[in-house]
């Protein structure tokens, strides 16, 4: 019933934000979490690259389902429009995107988990790699994880073998992580990572990023770290012009280094989840 409820609400959010689109943009959906894990439905907004506005948005598709998928991780205020915006905009990309609601189901409404986490969100990630597995129209093999913030460190813990990843025989095939917290000391990613992340970031900062990337185990699998100068939390986030303090911390839009994340994210996904992956080391 509660997840019921927090569906609706979800999508009169989803509505207001997305405009008279919003309802062929992509479909809410109820999935089920993990064994032993709660609440026992989670929820989230899918988008398909072959219907909607996704379609839409990026015209002729170059190949047909299976399509590879990708699972979105929201930050610490939560799953509203920002995160549709992305799933849809992954989706236009030739990707199944499912963006994930960690907090609804668990019945935190419009609160927030900044400067606490989430370590459920992991479990949550695999849930949703679990349940588009299951879908005839995606590859299982070909899933990759993407998060901002909260949910770019919980992107970077779900592909760790010695965190997330030890539980699951189930592997992302890569990893995309927006000024997340870096704060795993001797990372040792299953799958090929992708870091994007301001130098002025005052709330995830660069040298712990910088720190985690030189001491990564060489038998894991590679990770990529672009840092902008100059540049803020939040940096791929048009909310945030002109810029804003949030909870101490400077906020702010920059379009030249948005612009460059989305290419080089673009760029990443297509290597790493074409039908042929290029040869990289994998921690079991």
């Amino acid at each position: 019933m509660r997840a019921a409820l927090w569906i609706s609400l979800l999508a009169i959010g989803l509505a207001s934000l997305l405009g008279a689109g919003a309802a062929s943009a992509g479909a809410l959906v109820e999935f089920p979490n993990l064994p032993k894990h709660a609440p026992a439905n989670l929820s989230g907004y899918l988008a398909r690259p072959d219907s909607g506005l996704s379609a839409e948005l990026d015209g002729a598709l170059k190949y047909g389902p299976p399509f590879p998928a990708i699972v979105v991780l929201h930050g610490c205020n939560g799953m509203f429009g920002h995160s549709a915006v992305i799933a849809d905009r992954l989706s236009s990309w030739g990707y199944v995107t499912l963006a994930v609601d960690s907090f609804g189901p668990r019945g935190f409404g419009i609160a927030n988990r900044c400067g606490r986490g989430l370590p459920d969100q992991a479990f949550d990630a695999y849930a949703a790699l679990r349940y588009l597995s299951q879908l005839d129209f995606v590859d299982p093999a070909r899933v990759a994880v993407f998060g901002q913030s909260m949910g770019g460190e919980t992107a970077l813990h779900a592909v760790d073998r010695d965190l997330a990843a030890q539980f699951f025989p189930e592997r992302f095939r890569a990893a995309i992580a927006y000024y997340p917290y870096c704060d795993i000391p001797a990372a040792t990613m299953t799958a090929s990572t992708l870091i994007l992340i301001g130098e002025g970031d005052e709330q995830c900062p660069v040298e712990r990023c910088r720190e985690m990337v030189a001491h990564a185990r060489p038998e894991g699998a590679p990770i990529a770290l672009t840092v902008y100068p100059g540049v803020y939390h939040n940096f791929d986030v048009t909310l945030f012009t002109p810029g804003v303090r949030y909870r101490g911390f400077w906020l702010e839009y920059n379009e030249p280094a948005a612009k460059d994340a989305e290419e080089k994210t673009r760029a990443f996904l297509a290597a790493r989840l074409a039908e042929t992956s290029p040869d990289q080391p994998i921690a079991k």
